[in-house]
């Protein structure tokens, strides 16, 4: 890819390593990982410390102010291995991450020599390999070759979907909350009816269930693989369920239960028989409410629809069934990767009909918008649909 040159005859400023670690702090949130916004500081700081342009100080940097337990480990190495190559235990590089192919041209078509780079403007290793990644990150699936596709495939199976938390009936020890008075009169009777410290509990908290529609028509064929990855990360939750949507209803959670990604998509490949077909959303809508949804799979449930609303039904069905849905689910999100192309409308008779039952209103088209996406299905941004008659 050719750049050309500013205004002032100087190269473009190359990504900032700040940027480029900040883009794989998001990607380990993404990724489950509890990255505040207090270890993500401590992590610019070691980093700063160390050599920034080496991949096992970048590495060892992170995780150890990254990461808060075990559970991380695994989702950091997926990540780390995906924006930066492998790392040994010793720290070798095991597997480089290709640099961006970029040419620099001046504007009068010559290209400037190697030796005669300004050091100014030269950007650290490690953020150079990275850059590619952070700019994947907000590339349309659509647009992406064979090898973009390959790097995005890793970098979604790092994903992980959690629900919005909900105050469930069951409570536990906490040092904060109401008195426990089980546990206090049996502290007392321990010690013999001498004084003892108040124990006290508090309600627990559990993530909703979270349940993926995925459209597999033919209009969503650019977007299907890249769309049922990320259900596959996300069906690792015990509380997720993913159906496929086209001419048929079908259920693939068990499918998608595979750890490999891959083995996962042969597997949902045999399962489902309507590959690029057509759309009935209204129909297959009443089917899942009639055959799961009332029956307690969408109560309280954040149900995500990803498909982009070209409905071959009738819309009005699909918007009576979309109003069912939103009375039972406890937040109802749609997801379109035609949302973010230039000058988009909710023009469609399907997504005109469906909008006014939906909480959320958001992009699919990328990994930054899957991101979005996953944020969103958390509670972590709860925007409103604009412009959706909510009465």
């Amino acid at each position: 890819m050719d750049l050309p040159l500013s205004g002032n005859g100087d190269p473009p400023a190359p990504p900032r390593a700040d940027a480029v670690l900040l883009g794989f702090a998001r990607a380990l949130r993404a990724a489950g990982v509890d990255a505040s916004a207090e270890r993500v500081h401590a992590f610019l700081r070691a980093v700063d410390e160390l050599r920034a342009g080496m991949r096992a100080d970048v590495y060892w940097a992170g995780r150890l102010t990254l990461c808060g337990g075990r559970d991380d480990l695994e989702r950091y190495e997926r990540v780390f291995a995906a924006y930066f190559g492998n790392v040994s235990s010793a720290g070798r590089v095991l597997t480089p991450a290709p640099p961006p192919r970029l040419r620099l041209v001046l504007r009068d078509g010559r290209v400037p020599r190697a030796n005669g780079r300004d050091e100014h403007h030269e950007a650290p290793p490690t953020a150079a390999l990275a850059s590619s990644t952070e700019v994947l990150r907000h590339r349309d699936v659509a647009e992406l070759d064979a090898v973009e596709r390959e790097q995005l495939r890793r970098l979604l199976a790092a994903f992980a979907l959690r629900g919005e938390a909900r105050r469930s009936a069951r409570r536990r020890p906490a040092r904060r909350g109401e008195v426990d008075p089980h546990r206090t009169v049996r502290e007392l009777l321990r010690r013999g009816g001498e004084p003892a410290r108040l124990r006290r509990h508090a309600r627990a908290e559990r993530p909703r269930r979270v349940v993926l529609l995925v459209d597999v028509s033919g209009s969503m064929a650019p977007y299907a693989d890249a769309l049922l990855r990320f259900a596959h990360a996300a069906a690792r939750g015990a509380r997720t369920e993913v159906f496929t949507i086209g001419t048929r209803l079908t259920r693939v959670t068990r499918e998608l239960s595979h750890r490999d990604p891959d083995l996962a998509m042969t597997a949902l490949a045999a399962a489902v028989p309507d590959w690029r077909g057509g759309t009935r959303l209204g129909e297959l809508l009443r089917e899942f409410l009639n055959r799961w949804g009332q029956r307690g799979m969408a109560r309280g449930a954040v149900v995500v629809l990803l498909s982009d609303g070209w409905e071959r039904g009738d819309p009005e069905l699909l918007g009576a069934q979309m109003r069912r849905l939103h009375r039972l689910a406890h937040r109802v999100i749609w997801a379109n990767p035609r949302k973010a192309r230039p000058g988009y409308a909710p023009l469609a008779a399907g997504m005109a009909a469906a909008l006014p039952s939906v909480d959320a209103f958001v992009e699919g088209h990328s990994l930054a918008a899957l991101e979005q996406l996953a944020a969103v299905v958390r509670g972590a941004d709860a925007a409103p649909v604009e412009g959706a008659d909510r009465a």
